[in-house]
């Protein structure tokens, strides 16, 4: 078990999240690295509860795939740290992995392990070697990150063949495709909205839909390229305003930012001790002031988890989730007519506002989430052609 994950995030638990109460049929698991873990799955393994598939990945029970990798940090010698995830195809991979990790990691028990003298595209020649690839993590969070705070441009990070075989960038809570597709360099690359879930409750907050043949490790990484068919074809994520860090906080004055963006100073009390806010600092380094989407960016489509809508709480929660089988059904398919038999009209009035883009809410920054505040009339764009 990871220290800095609930203690309930077991394999078991997981699998369990996923098919019965998130309707998710593959899911990575970033902690893979960790003899802890690694422990964990032999012993699975060994049992007959998981399984390596032929086409890479494990799956548990027969019921959810699940996807080896690793949570990284690293430095750059001109500064700034960054995380990465490094996607392993099976068990031997990642242990390879984790053996070479041991002389450069000082605790691999922890989560986002720092390497010791390794730069990102040091990480990414290590993954390579052992036949994985890698992904920039939560890339415009203002903590460890690639645009947050190391570079401007990824090709300042990358040589150019890691650039070229890097095939995806994971969004993070506070950005979304409208955001990321501000940057030149990102038009060949696939977004990934991923929940970047510490405990049970908050897996699949933001998840993306596969075209795959088969739950594997091997179409995925297809899927992830765009070949053979293989792609992403939506994504399904948190509005930005949401996040912990979508706009910049006065650490002086503790408050978000209200001002158009970019703001690296505050207003109010003109101290520079700021936490910058990601749709500032993707507008500072954006080339297009609005979003030039490729031929191939799948629609993004809002959506507001049940633990944000106001009135929900773990009853209620656990009363829809027993009507409706899972979280994403509520979310985005069960009549409002029924939702309102289950748990009322005003929380049915909540979900539906949440699923229609008419859900007011207050931008989060300096790590503290935003908040869903009620329905507004206003009905704001979820998704683009």
């Amino acid at each position: 078990m990871k220290i800095t994950a609930a203690r309930d995030l077991t394999f078991g638990n997981i699998a369990k999240e996923c098919v019965e109460r998130k309707g998710i049929d593959v899911a990575g698991i970033i902690d893979c690295a960790s003899p802890g873990v690694l422990r964990d799955i032999r012993k699975l393994m060994d049992a007959g509860e998981m399984a390596q598939q032929p086409g890479g990945g494990l799956r548990y029970k027969d019921r959810v795939t699940l996807l080896l990798a690793a949570e990284m940090e690293v430095g750059e010698t001109e500064g700034g740290t960054s995380h990465h995830i490094c996607f392993l195809r099976d068990f031997d991979q990642v242990s390879a992995f984790s053996d070479t990790l041991s002389h450069v990691v000082t605790n691999l028990d922890l989560s986002s392990q720092r390497c010791r003298g390794m730069s990102a595209q040091d990480l990414w020649q290590l993954a390579d070697s052992v036949g994985g690839f890698v992904i920039p993590a939560h890339a415009f969070t203002p903590h460890k990150s690639v645009y947050g705070n190391c570079v401007a441009r990824l090709s300042e990070m990358f040589d150019a063949t890691a650039l070229t075989q890097i095939p995806a960038i994971e969004l993070g809570l506070s950005a979304d495709t409208f955001l990321a597709d501000r940057i030149a360099e990102l038009q060949d690359k696939t977004f990934v909205s991923n929940s970047d879930a510490h405990s049970l409750p908050k897996i699949g907050r933001e998840y993306n839909i596969f075209q795959l043949q088969a739950p594997t490790y091997d179409e995925v990484a297809l899927a992830l390229k765009g070949h053979a068919g293989r792609r992403i074809v939506a994504n399904y994520g948190m509005d930005p305003k949401l996040g912990k860090y979508h706009r910049t906080f006065c650490l002086n004055c503790n408050r978000v930012e209200e001002s158009p963006p970019p703001i690296f100073t505050c207003p109010r009390c003109g101290g520079g001790k700021v936490i910058k806010g990601v749709l500032d600092r993707i507008t500072q380094i954006q080339d297009y002031e609005q979003p030039r989407h490729p031929d191939h960016r799948p629609p993004y489509f809002y959506q507001v988890p049940l633990q944000f809508v106001p009135k929900v709480g773990a009853v209620t929660l656990n009363r829809l989730l027993n009507r409706f089988g899972t979280e994403m059904a509520v979310l985005h398919q069960t009549p409002a007519e029924e939702i309102a038999q289950t748990v009322g009209q005003q929380i049915a009035e909540n979900i539906l506002a949440a699923r229609e883009g008419r859900m007011k809410l207050q931008a989060g920054g300096g790590g503290k989430y935003g908040k869903a505040i009620g329905p507004e009339k206003q009905t704001q764009m979820s998704l683009f052609g």
